[in-house]
């Protein structure tokens, strides 16, 4: 397809996709007055507040009025937002899980609210509260049609009481205006708010969004108009230092040490819509820890991104190319590296920047720039890593975007090689989405420079999919050459050619404890330029699944697979194991049947569990969960996973455990204590990871973090770790 060609097709797709819906809409009035926030809106100033009500379900149907209705005030003054809401039940028995802040709001009574300061559909502040008060805020990206668009890792200052009485519970909130950012002046923002409500097995919006989008979806808002022009959106001067106190202990190593690190971040407002972050000496010893998995596959796995700096505008960095085959951007390389046994190691940030944000209403850009350490005992360079995002708006909720990636070593090491000294990647990408969301899709083209590099240094990539309330239609494909490269990167897999259709058919049929059932059918294959674009991978995909009233879910799922090993490959990842021959084709059958339970439930569980052909033998598998609460303060839970492989002679078989138990105890409010113990064979690894967390003043909290790891053959202790951490934030 030429580029002219395609320039002719997103303009025709996207030209006919801008289709509006009638939106709703209250004022939001100027008060001179303060309110005191105790949960009972019993100021005079509220009765003159207008109200966000008539909410509509979103579940089991999206064709009637809510059975419980919400009712959202919201007034403000120069400085806050002031909100007040009246949530109705059917009566007392609330389904409140943690005390924790930033909880997952499903399966568990809560109202949300969502603010699209830009009215660009792509975007939005989020806030939340349970009926016992407890606060969650997160930021929206992709325009809500992803759950990697949902990000509970930002935190920010504001205030809420909440009140509990006979079948309602009302909320009152102060969020201060600099918590936002929005264009000076600003008369109107987009609003929508969903309500999960666990006694009625209902959920609720403001905003009517049909069941086949994400109950946080950004094409389907109203307006919250303003009495008056909004003043100018700065954020105070914030530092957040923090002191760390370590002790480590290396058993493979016989080593132990004892340190004291400090370092900071400083948030800085710049302008109406950007910010800037400083980072020195960062710490990320409170992260919570990775969980294990099992591959049994040929390729690495992409973990999510847990560090707080890298989280805010995470999509105007992270999203380019394809999440699946080639991620020119995925922050979790920057901070860790392979020393010269191959391992994966951190590698030490010394400090970095990052300025993301709005420019103006169709403009964004964002500069990050990140050094980190030299570790010539283990043959890592010290890096500067720079990625620059600058994304302009099209039509009504697209964008066009370009991106610059650089990884470089200024200094001169024996070690390194020429070809190693720097790589960068340029890239233009066109992220399609219709104002009512029934068309998406991403084109991209992006190309790679380093030393001595190839010819086939690119990748490329279309997608489109079609989505109604029965049909969904897509294509996606992608490109990587085989000398394609992004060191900042996530590329799956080079020298490919991916082609992935697929049809989807659901019906929702009425009157029923049958809520929606569907089939899909996808056939995806990938084929190899440099091996005369030999079809080396094909998958043939059929599932059905359902999900009823209860909220029960069930699905099953039949794979037709063909591989053709390039390389010898072992699954099993055993030892000195002999490996499937290469340049030879497995064809291979293969079904899973899952389940999930109703998630309202004191005690609930999932489990899917597959057998069928694996490669030249055969595969049992077995994932499963499950949950028991004993709320608000107690939350237990166990995932397990089970890899069975059986391989003729003289190729290995294996039986592959994952055991992870969780124990949760939020004491109250501001005291929190996760414990989580992983036991992996594939890993061969025992590891136990205890965080207690006291919240001792907003945003401000001391760690104390246990990590112990044990092998699991023998026993024995791997390493061990206790860190003692105290963050406080200021603002200047």
């Amino acid at each position: 397809m030429t580029q002219k060609y395609l320039c002719v097709l997103l303009l025709s797709v996207t030209s006919f996709c801008i289709a509006q819906n009638q939106n709703k809409a209250f004022t939001v009035k100027y008060i001179d007055s303060k309110i005191t926030l105790d949960g009972s809106l019993d100021e005079s100033v509220w009765e003159t507040a207008e109200s966000a009500q008539d909410f509509r379900q979103y579940f089991p149907t999206d064709s009637v009025p809510a059975i419980q209705q919400s009712d959202i005030k919201m007034l403000y003054d120069a400085t806050t937002l002031y909100i007040g809401i009246t949530v109705y039940a059917a009566g007392n028995d609330y389904v409140v899980p943690t005390l924790q802040r930033d909880f997952r709001a499903g399966g568990s009574d809560n109202i949300t609210l969502m603010f699209d300061t830009f009215n660009d559909g792509t975007n939005a502040f989020l806030f939340g509260t349970n009926p016992f008060g407890v606060r969650r805020e997160a930021l929206v990206s992709n325009g809500g049609t992803t759950l990697s668009g949902f990000t509970t890792s930002w935190d920010v200052k504001w205030k809420g009481e909440t009140k509990m009485y006979d079948k309602y519970y009302v909320s009152e909130w102060a969020i201060p205006l600099t918590s936002f950012k929005f264009k000076e002046g600003e008369t109107k923002w987009r609003f929508n708010s969903y309500r999960f409500d666990v006694q009625s097995n209902e959920s609720s919006t403001w905003m009517q969004i049909p069941q086949n989008q994400f109950i946080f979806n950004l094409a389907f808002m109203g307006d919250m108009v303003f009495e008056k022009g909004l003043g100018k959106s700065r954020t105070p001067f914030t530092l957040v230092p923090y002191v760390n106190g370590i002790s480590l202990r290396d058993f493979e190593n016989n080593t132990s040490e004892n340190k004291v690190k400090v370092g900071g971040d400083a948030k800085v407002a710049i302008g109406n819509g950007m910010n800037l972050d400083i980072t020195v000496n960062p710490d990320f010893s409170n992260v919570e820890v990775d969980n294990l998995i099992i591959n049994t596959t040929r390729f690495a796995i992409a973990l999510p991104e847990r560090r707080q700096f890298f989280i805010d505008n995470v999509d105007l960095f992270g999203t380019f190319g394809s999440q699946r085959d080639a991620n020119p951007f995925f922050s979790r390389r920057i901070g860790i590296a392979e020393n010269a046994d191959g391992e994966t190691i951190e590698n030490p940030i010394i400090a970095g920047f990052r300025l993301s944000g709005k420019l103006n209403e169709d403009w964004r850009l964002g500069v990050l720039n990140i050094q980190t350490e030299a570790d010539e005992e283990n043959e890592i360079t010290s890096n500067n890593n720079t990625v620059i995002a600058v994304q302009k708006k099209m039509f009504s909720r697209s964008n066009l975007s370009f991106l610059f990636i650089n990884r470089e070593t200024f200094g001169d090491y024996d070690f390194l090689d020429s070809t190693d000294r720097y790589n960068r990647v340029v890239g233009l990408d066109y992220n399609l989405a219709s104002a009512d969301n029934t068309w998406v899709g991403k084109f991209f083209y992006h190309k790679s420079f380093a030393n001595e590099i190839g010819n086939a240094n690119d990748a490329a990539g279309a997608t489109l999919e079609y989505f109604t309330k029965n049909l969904n239609l897509g294509f996606r494909s992608s490109y990587v050459g085989d000398d394609y490269r992004s060191d900042l990167g996530f590329v799956r897999r080079k020298d490919i050619i991916a082609l992935r259709p697929y049809v989807e058919y659901n019906f929702w049929p009425e009157n029923s404890k049958l809520i929606r059932h569907g089939f899909r059918f996808g056939p995806n294959a990938i084929f190899r330029p440099t091996l005369d674009y030999q079809n080396t991978d094909y998958t043939i995909f059929y599932s059905w699944d359902a999900q009823f009233q209860g909220q029960e879910e069930i699905g099953v799922r039949v794979f037709d697979r063909y591989t053709f090993l390039v390389n010898p490959f072992d699954p099993t990842s055993t030892d000195g194991a002999i490996e499937l021959p290469a340049d030879f084709g497995y064809h291979y059958l293969s079904g899973e049947i899952g389940f999930r339970s109703d998630r309202r439930k004191v005690f609930s569980y999932d489990m899917e569990v597959g057998y069928g052909e694996f490669y030249n033998g055969h595969r049992s598998t077995f994932e499963g969960s499950a949950t028991l609460r004993l709320q608000p303060k107690v939350l237990l839970s166990l995932s397990l996973r089970y890899n069975g492989i059986d391989l003729p002679e003289p190729f290995p078989s294996a039986d592959i455990w994952l055991v992870s138990p969780r124990v949760e105890i939020t004491f109250n409010k501001s005291i929190f204590w996760t414990t989580l113990v992983q036991y992996g064979s594939q890993s061969d690894n025992l590891g136990i990871n205890s965080r207690l967390q006291w919240r001792f003043a907003p945003l401000s909290d001391l760690f104390i973090v246990y990590n112990d790891n044990y092998f699991v053959n023998n026993f024995m202790p791997r390493n061990r770790s206790i860190n003692l951490k105290l963050t406080y934030w200021l603002n200047i």
